[in-house]
């Protein structure tokens, strides 16, 4: 567990909201603060984990066997490698982070872990990643790899830089690898709940909210992968699965793009 003293980190609030033990007393502190201002994120946190499940679940049904995980955090709670075990699958993983904590916790939790690395890098420098020896160890970029940007675009809020973040990584990859992302869309509550945060414990961090016509710009060059970009909960929940009375309302969208 992190150090009571040491600052909040977005990555272990996460775990907090997942029910992992990767946290401190200041991210809980933090995470009920946000909690105040906008009930919904730890929801909207679980959603998002749930979709990946899915998205990984349905790569590896597609025969993808190598996995880039970007802005990981912890790497826990049902996170790639975990579900990609359940599966009995051959497949490796590398994730990626640029908080050397959150890289030491990683690394901490996979030791032991085969075919599976954390590495310590900034994504939005796609050539610190991709030339880094360590993935060129475990990933073949020649053939088919996912690359997941689960929230990534929330921290490059030029839409012409996250064009080009995107370009960077999916020219990288050979053909018939994909790329999936979940990001924020524009929500009155979210914007309402970050001004109350603002009120009360000073400016939170801003973010870009993108909505399915910014992220369809964005993914133009790749094959979107039924149903598109949709609200978390409506990307291909599973048979029976129950995807709430208002699923349609979730203002955090999610999409899976093939290159051809």
């Amino acid at each position: 567990m992190p150090e009571q003293g040491r600052r909040s980190s977005i990555a272990r609030i996460r775990d907090f909201w997942l029910g992992g033990a990767h946290h401190g007393e200041r991210d809980r502190e933090v995470a009920e603060r946000i909690l105040v201002c906008a009930p919904q994120m730890p929801f909207l946190v679980r959603e998002q984990r749930a979709m990946q499940r899915r998205m990984v679940r349905y790569l590896v049904e597609c025969g993808v066997r190598q996995f880039l995980d970007l802005d990981s955090g912890v790497p826990s709670g049902g996170h790639v490698h975990e579900v990609i075990r359940l599966l009995e699958a051959d497949a490796r993983v590398v994730y990626v982070d640029p908080d050397p904590d959150i890289v030491r916790v990683g690394q901490s939790i996979l030791d032991g872990v085969e075919d599976t690395v954390y590495l310590h890098a900034d994504v939005r420098r796609p050539e610190r990643v991709l030339e880094h020896p360590e993935l060129d160890r475990v990933i073949d970029l020649g053939q088919p790899v996912a690359i997941l940007m689960m929230d990534t675009l929330m921290y490059v809020p030029d839409q012409d830089s996250s064009a080009a973040l995107i370009k960077a990584y999916t020219d990288a990859a050979g053909s018939g690898s994909y790329l999936g992302v979940s990001q924020f869309g524009p929500s009155q509550d979210l914007v309402d709940g970050l001004d109350l945060f603002s009120q009360m414990y000073g400016e939170p961090p801003r973010f870009p909210m993108r909505g399915p016509e910014q992220l369809a710009q964005l993914l133009g060059g790749l094959d979107l992968v039924d149903p598109g970009i949709v609200p978390l909960p409506l990307w291909r929940p599973s048979a029976g699965e129950e995807t709430g009375p208002h699923a349609e309302r979730v203002r955090v969208y999610a999409a899976l793009g093939r290159r051809p």
